[in-house]
């Protein structure tokens, strides 16, 4: 099965955007004659996986390595980097060069920086003596789409480098990635924006605007109405909890990685031992389409009816004479097997983690540090994961949502956990707690907590969620609303005006800007009103694009595709990311060792 998602049912034509990249790079390769060998630094090499087949880039004479400290073993004289620009890859291409040149080799070097370069990069190739050797180039690569209605920046270390570093050149890249955007499909007219980043994003967008106008015919409604940007920042308890939903919870056992996931061989019924396999999950497979979004206790429920149906079609062919059209209809479901036995044994790998005690007890502490009731059982819960030294990202993530919710945690308590960690992971990990201090996600608590009024006002935890026939977002977390995906829903519904003061409670800024010919739309205030401005010219649902920055996870993408699948919704949703992330992911950012 192809590895590159099947965009055709796309709300918009991101098959188009998705050739031009391929056609850009093919360019690129096209132009330097012969046989060349590729070497592409192993983090890009998995977007690129999105992009184009790897045959596709053999049948232009390309030999493909990943960049390493190791020297570089070809026999081609042409070698061609692509690589983002980040200084240790600078260093591992100076390295490879020198070693090039101490063996007497005669090469011709290519360095295309993707999206673009950067001086501090080339600075760095100068230093080293290899900047003459080289010819400098840039691939513009500022959108890779997941799936049919998920794009993404890749930008990985996007929260991390704004919150703690304070680099803020991500937020260039998102503004320049939705410009482009806007070249295909018009000038978004409507903007709303949460959080420092942002509310700087939609400025960033305004200037690149004034600066590179685009220039819409005068009657073509643009395909993306309304723009709503977010801050991971806004909602951070929503990430550090477990996701239920079955693609997020794939993500949190197996860590999903450009639409497919690594495993052992042995999880998927193979008879090989020790291998590593690949397993695509996009919506080209329709079974994963079916059931992605669902919360897991009903995945495993569908599973087994479609197993037992199967089950019994098979007995039927076998003791029943059938008509041939029969026999057929039995072939075509047969044709399914490979989908099912595949999501079958993905089900009953999870389920060795959802049964585990350990899990069960996990999921309940993170409910009952949602509710903010019980702040005694909750520090205890914590201490002792930090005494039995449980793994350190699963401490964080628990530690964050306290935090979080109680709005910092008292001095004396403040102290002794840091104390504790430090005595129990190492004294080392002293730069992790600063950096989770920088990003203000562990602090001493300086104010009550308004965590329980945003609880409230927002009808956050959903008392009887009902997992199999849902009616709220609640359903993705089993009963907890992800706060990010209300205020998006807000937006949709009635706009943001009649949530003012909660939206004032939540961290930065925010802003509504309109934009364009079209931003008169009545649509704004309510993008309910099923004005004919809601409508593109072929008769489709109009588009709202929303922008996370600094990573949405599978939960909050099941949860969007649930608004826009509800009676009366006269939008279809579209996601646009740094990253697709997890509590995981997102905690590990910030671990760092001194020394």
């Amino acid at each position: 099965m192809a590895q590159i998602p099947n965009l055709d049912n796309a709300p918009l034509n991101l098959t188009s955007l998705r050739e031009q990249s391929q056609k850009e790079l093919l360019n690129i390769l096209k132009n330097i004659r012969g046989k060349k060998c590729l070497v592409i630094d192993p983090k890009l090499g998995s977007s690129l996986s999105s992009i184009i087949q790897t045959s596709l880039l053999k049948e232009h004479g390309v030999e493909l390595r990943h960049l390493s400290a190791e020297p570089l073993q070809t026999d081609c004289t042409k070698v061609v980097y692509l690589v983002r620009s980040q200084l240790d890859l600078m260093k591992f291409i100076c390295s490879n060069v020198h070693d090039d040149v101490s063996k007497g080799l005669q090469r011709e070097y290519f360095v295309y920086f993707v999206p673009r370069r950067t001086v501090v990069c080339e600075k760095i190739l100068e230093e080293e003596n290899v900047y003459n050797l080289m010819t400098i180039g840039e691939y513009p690569l500022y959108i890779v789409p997941l799936d049919e209605d998920v794009l993404s920046f890749e930008l990985d270390l996007a929260y991390k480098e704004s919150q703690v570093d304070g680099d803020t050149s991500s937020l260039w890249h998102i503004a320049k990635a939705i410009h482009k955007l806007e070249f295909s499909f018009g000038v978004i007219p409507n903007v709303r924006a949460k959080g420092k980043a942002s509310v700087r994003v939609a400025d960033i967008l305004n200037r690149m605007q004034a600066e590179e106008p685009v220039n819409s015919p005068d009657m073509v409604v643009p395909e993306i109405n309304t723009l709503i940007l977010l801050d991971r920042e806004v909602d951070m308890v929503t990430p550090m909890l477990t996701q239920l939903t079955y693609e997020g919870l794939l993500d949190e056992c197996l860590h999903v990685n450009n639409g497919s996931v690594e495993l052992d061989a042995s999880i998927m019924g193979l008879q090989q031992e020790g291998k590593k396999i690949k397993v695509p999950l996009n919506s080209s497979d329709k079974l994963f389409k079916e059931i992605r979004d669902l919360n897991f206790e009903v995945v495993v429920q569908i599973l087994r009816q479609k197993a037992t149906s199967m089950k019994q079609d098979y007995t039927e062919v076998t003791t029943t004479t059938q008509s041939v059209s029969e026999l057929k209809d039995f072939v075509k479901k047969l044709n399914s097997l490979p989908e099912m036995t595949r999501h079958i044994n993905l089900a009953q790998h999870l389920s060795t983690y959802t049964s585990k005690p350990a899990f069960l007890g996990q999921l309940d502490m993170e409910h009952t540090i949602v509710e903010a009731q019980s702040y005694d059982i909750c520090f205890e819960y914590i201490e002792e994961l930090i005494h039995k030294q449980e793994p350190l990202v699963n401490v964080l993530r628990l530690l964050i949502l306290f935090s979080i919710t109680s709005s910092g945690l008292p001095k004396k308590q403040f102290d002794y956990l840091r104390r504790e960690l430090l005595h129990s992971y190492g004294f080392e990990h002293m730069a992790t707690l600063n950096n989770l201090e920088k990003a203000g996600l562990l602090r001493k608590q300086e104010s009550k907590s308004n965590w329980l009024t945003i609880k409230r006002a927002l009808q956050l935890v959903v008392e009887d969620t009902d997992t199999a026939n849902p009616n709220d977002i609640a359903y993705v977390f089993s009963g907890y609303a992800p706060l990010s995906i209300r205020l998006v829903q807000h937006a949709v519904r009635s706009g943001w005006r009649p949530i003012e003061e909660i939206l004032k409670l939540l961290p930065g800024p925010h802003s509504e800007t309109k934009r364009g010919r079209f931003s008169s739309s009545p649509s704004y205030d309510t993008l309910q009103a099923p004005a004919n401005m809601d409508k593109v010219a072929d008769g489709r649902r109009s588009l709202v694009l929303v922008v996370f920055i600094g990573g949405i996870t599978f939960a909050e993408i099941s949860a969007l595709r649930f608004l826009s699948a509800q009676e009366g919704m006269a939008y279809d949703l579209i996601v646009g990311t740094t990253k697709i992330v997890s509590g995981h992911s997102l905690a590990e950012t910030f671990v760092e060792r001194l020394g």
